[in-house]
């Protein structure tokens, strides 16, 4: 896997499980990120759904503000190119290591309560 790995019960996986299980994405996104750098403009509309991305559809400033949710939590990073960032991302280790974790043991849906506290995090401690 390389990279720093972070510990399960640390605050930042914690954080980034939570998001994961909150956010629209799903295994199938991530687990594209193992091959490629997914652009942003992927994970818009119906064909985001078709293509198993996302749960539901996403306008292009939802696609945006949850990737770069995901971004300030430390599970993607954006993709570099030689005039600097791009809109493509791809997963960091501690993405990898929460992606190998939903795939060998589904995740529940989150509870109201995870949802208030997802929210929480990502709204009011900024």
């Amino acid at each position: 896997m390389g990279g720093l790995v972070a510990e399960p019960e640390s605050l930042a996986y914690r954080r980034g499980r939570l998001a994961l299980r909150c956010l629209p994405f799903t295994v199938r996104f991530l687990s594209l990120m193992l091959e490629r750098s997914v652009a942003v403009g992927e994970l818009v509309g119906a064909k985001a759904v078709a293509m198993g991305y996302t749960r539901r559809a996403l306008s292009p400033v939802e696609a945006e503000r949850d990737t770069d949710w995901l971004l300030r939590l430390g599970v993607l990073r954006r993709e570099v190119d030689g005039q600097g960032l791009t809109d493509r991302f791809r997963l960091t280790p501690l993405g990898r290591q929460l992606l190998a974790e939903w795939q060998t043991t589904p995740w529940s849906p989150p509870t109201w309560g995870e949802r208030l506290r997802h929210w929480g995090w990502r709204w009011l401690k900024r």
